[in-house]
């Protein structure tokens, strides 16, 4: 008998994080219920997900066979189930409504503690509660009571009631990132409006039981301030389809377990959500939150990287030895341990501050900060999940290149989470906008150099202020270029900002997790800001040990 492996007991880091963030019943409730959801998702969750990637992918049921349009998802038996399993552990609906065991609602730290795990085994799948999230949080803030009472205890269902999945239907043809050049239009019938048009990739077609959806007014001016959020739902009430059609599914490198495709809108009918005026802020507030589900999605992929590498090594033999004996392993090894570690606090230390944010309880300054870091983080999460990825399948040398193994479809999915939400460029282009109208450059120095004087001085502190000074300066210089220059430097200043960031979460780390911590922060920032010379003592080999044996 194969012995059942479980995402979450072994995670000591998220333990760290989960008694940091929760009350001590919440904590006691959440290890019990990450322990079962962990365990399940490291075994079943993760046997469906790898069939659903070869075999039973999504797949369009165009027409009946009256030749009636249906425009029907099909989805394997194994992924309902994973449906089923995933909401009602409360994923979506316990940050809107009460945990019937603790009489008070969840959080998004819990919620993101769960995202976390399920993506170590199904990044794709971790799209579609992404987008039920989004959803959530738009009808929670700005729908109003009517459509609040008629669809978010759907959206928000645990098993207690039908579950109306989400979805964000932004991108058009013509537009892509530049959401402005929209032109989905929505006509006046009576209470409702109607929209026409069509949405060039709308992923969780075909199963979401309402989407979000921008279109334009007729006569709205053009642009992005002539925009209108609607909640739409996907299909009557008698089942039929709400004038929503999709022409296809789109055939993509990865996350084949989310279907994306192109939905034709004729006559939908729509309902408008909040302020006519405000469609795209809105849009954008729920935006930020997908973009935080995204780095946390790449965390997964990391931590399943990471694992799957150290499994190999320690299993391998080569030239008469583990793989795991040769230094240069190590090496690669620890370095990948201390990203994982500190990236992962250092998501889930802004993941505290959204809670805060989403709650309305932050400062207009927190608002700003919370932005900033969304995207520097969204940014440096992708491309690291990508770089883990690439990194498991050379350890594992030709294995890691065969189907056999996860690590194919750990870069495949990789791939996207640099597109999804926002590129490195659109991302780029938030932090200019955040500089040159708030000043979140100096909010980010004040912040950092705040934390860092709180810590007590060690070997590690005067490397990390001299970075941050060095960035300081930098800022000064990229905050007086004009907006051309900024967006040629802002991808570069960006990555600046993270790492300067997560060494500040690190000393934090070693200052308050005991010795391991302080190996990984040394480790991350000797790694991170290139402090090592020619045959200066091997502390990635130190810390590989000190991690796994």
């Amino acid at each position: 008998m194969s012995i059942r492996r479980n995402f979450y007991l072994a995670d000591e880091t998220l333990h760290h994080i989960l008694r940091k963030g929760l009350q001590p019943d919440f904590l006691a409730y959440a290890n019990e219920k990450l322990s079962d959801f962990g365990e399940r998702v490291a075994n079943e969750i993760d046997e469906r997900a790898r069939h659903t990637d070869r075999e039973g992918a999504p797949s369009l049921v165009k027409f009946d066979r009256y030749g009636e349009d249906v425009s029907h998802v099909w989805v394997n038996e194994g992924y309902k189930a994973t449906v089923k399993e995933t909401y009602e552990t409360g994923i979506v609906g316990y940050v809107h409504k009460e945990i019937p065991e603790l009489g008070r609602k969840g959080s998004y730290l819990y919620s993101f503690a769960q995202g976390y795990i399920l993506s170590q085994s199904e990044a794709g799948f971790y799209c579609p509660v992404t987008l039920t999230m989004a959803t959530a949080f738009l009808l929670e803030h700005y729908a109003d009571e009517e459509l609040k009472d008629r669809f978010l205890p759907y959206v928000c269902a645990t098993g207690d009631t039908e579950l109306f999945e989400g979805a964000t239907f932004l991108t058009e043809r013509q537009g892509g990132s530049d959401v402005g050049a929209n032109v989905v239009k929505a006509i006046r019938d009576g209470h409702h409006y109607r929209l026409y048009g069509e949405k060039y990739f709308a992923s969780n077609a075909g199963m979401a039981g309402i989407a979000m959806v921008l279109a334009r007014i007729e006569g709205a001016p053009e642009g992005s301030r002539g925009l209108t959020l609607f909640a739409v739902p996907c299909r009557q009430e008698d089942g039929s389809l709400n004038g929503i059609s999709i022409r296809r599914l789109k055939d993509k490198l990865g996350v084949r377990a989310v279907p994306s495709g192109e939905v034709e809108f004729d006559g939908a009918v729509a309902y408008v959500m909040g302020d006519k005026t405000n469609g795209l802020k809105y849009m954008m507030e729920a935006l930020n939150l997908s973009r935080i589900c995204n780095a946390v999605a790449s965390l997964g992929i990391m931590r399943r990287a990471l694992n799957e590498a150290t499994e190999y090594a320690q299993r391998r033999n080569a030239f008469g030895r583990k793989l795991v004996e040769f230094p240069m392993v190590q090496d690669s090894l620890g370095k990948l341990t201390a990203k994982m570690e500190v990236e992962l606090v250092t998501v889930f230390d802004l993941i505290k501050l959204y809670d805060k944010v989403a709650a309305n309880e932050a400062s207009e300054e927190e608002v700003v900060l919370n932005r900033l870091f969304i995207a520097i983080l969204k940014k440096e999460t992708a491309e690291q999940a990508i770089h883990f990825a690439h990194e498991a399948i050379e350890m594992h040398g030709g294995n890691g290149y065969i189907e056999d193994f996860v690590t194919p479809r750990l870069l495949r999915d990789a791939q996207v989470l640099t597109v999804w939400e926002g590129t490195a460029n659109i991302l780029g282009m938030e932090i200019v906008r955040l500089v040159r109208k708030f000043n979140a450059h100096k909010l980010f120095v004040e912040t950092m150099d705040s934390r860092l004087k709180d810590i007590p001085m060690s070997n590690l502190k005067p490397t990390v202020e001299r970075v941050l000074k060095q960035l300081e300066e930098d800022l000064i210089i990229f905050a007086g270029l004009d907006e051309r220059m900024q967006t040629f430097e802002a991808k570069n200043i960006a990555q600046k900002m993270a790492h300067v960031y997560e060494s500040v979460i690190a000393i934090e780390m070693a200052e308050k997790m005991g010795a391991r911590a302080v190996s990984l922060a040394d480790v991350y920032l000797e790694t991170t800001w290139n402090l090592r010379k020619m045959g200066d003592p091997m502390k990635t080999c130190d810390l590989y040990k000190r991690a796994f044996q």
